[in-house]
């Protein structure tokens, strides 16, 4: 009788852990109260003793099972942890980028060119520095015709328009300047140039050359209104001076023509304007046939002419747009924002599976005591 009863419990010990095991369940509490009253009450056996310590294996498998649940809900967290933090540095570094190509830009600007097409010019300016040297001629000629000289060497009739200057140069000799200005060609169509002639005895001086310095109008030194006013003395040198200072310096050596091309380039930056000559200057040997007593004077012979009618124009343009930088910094502080945004719900989502996990693992601790 005894054997029986003790077999009926030890079956449906059994078939109560089987339905514990399928439905996922934990046993009840008094379970195990009453497993250990029977134990008290008999001899332990070692059938049933076989049978509980199946449930504690049972039981056992469980633990290991949520722990690596919890492994894995934790490696992700870190990884999103890294996503966050690998998409704020692109953030940071795309914001810093931004405005670093804006402040290169802009203290960059780009060139513009373009060629503009005219009918004619401003005359230029175009000051001779003869030195002990005597202007001969000054005549214009158009078609780029130069009749042929006649009896060269001597003083002839000129059409120039010329002013007499004289100032104290602008750097550190300070020395006494005269200066020879004359009103250049404008009508480039008709191809006009200007012809002139100096004659500089040779002997007195161990290099022969006359310099010369081009500056953007002629009208700039001389009004030339129908009342035909004239700045003051104390002005024109002033502004030799001035262009002196910012204009550059080219000569033309006795014995030859020296033919100069010029071509006008006009540069707008972000305050100002400047003007700028380019040249182009062919040399032609002169063929000396005066006789040999006059030939102690030497001849300088000087044709300019504009090169063709294209004006040059350059532009600084600043190619830095601050609505495209601001554009950008705004969707950069936008994934900031979603990526901190992103990153606390990451956290509180971290923190609800913990507290859930500690509120499991106190539940369980106490369903076993």
């Amino acid at each position: 009788m005894l054997r029986t009863e003790r077999s009926r419990s030890y079956r449906e010990f059994v078939d109560k852990d089987e339905e514990e095991e399928e439905e996922g369940d934990r046993p009840p509490r008094g379970f195990f109260d009453d497993a250990a009253e029977d134990r008290e009450s008999e001899e332990p056996s070692k059938e049933p003793s076989k049978g509980t310590s199946q449930a504690d294996d049972s039981r056992g498998s469980g633990p290991p099972m949520r722990f690596s649940k919890t492994c894995l809900r934790n490696f992700f967290t870190v990884v999103l942890i890294f996503i966050y933090l690998l998409l704020t540095g692109v953030a940071v570094f795309l914001a810093y980028q931004t405005i670093s190509d804006f402040l290169e830009k802009l203290n960059h600007p780009v060139m513009s060119v373009t060629y503009k097409e005219v009918d004619s010019f401003s005359p230029p300016g175009i000051a001779l520095y003869p030195g002990k040297a005597r202007l001969l001629s000054c005549r214009h000629h158009y078609h780029d015709y130069i009749p042929p000289l006649v009896d060269p060497g001597t003083p002839q009739e000129g059409d120039c328009v010329m002013e007499d200057v004289t100032y104290v140069g602008p750097f550190a000799e300070q020395r006494m300047k005269r200066a020879v200005v004359v009103r250049g060609q404008q009508d480039v169509r008709n191809k006009e140039v200007i012809f002139m002639q100096f004659s500089h005895n040779e002997t007195e001086e161990d290099f022969s050359a006359i310099t010369y310095m081009l500056f953007a109008n002629f009208s700039d030194l001389i009004d030339s209104d129908a009342r035909v006013l004239r700045l003051s003395s104390a002005n024109k040198s002033e502004f030799m001076r001035d262009c002196e200072r910012n204009y550059s310096m080219w000569t033309f050596s006795g014995g030859f023509r020296t033919w100069v091309k010029m071509s006008l380039v006009r540069t707008s930056g972000k305050n100002n304007e400047a003007v700028e000559f380019r040249q182009e200057t062919a040399v032609v040997k002169f063929n000396d046939k005066r006789p040999e007593s006059e030939r102690t004077n030497q001849l300088f012979f000087a044709v300019f002419e504009w090169r063709d009618p294209y004006m040059q124009e350059i532009r600084l343009i600043v190619t830095a747009n601050p609505w495209n930088s601001v554009a950008i910094l705004c969707g950069v502080f936008m994934a900031l924002f979603k990526a901190a945004n992103f990153a606390k719900l990451t956290i509180q989502w971290t923190i609800k599976m913990r507290k859930r996990h500690l509120r499991n693992k106190t539940r369980e601790l106490n369903q076993i005591q």
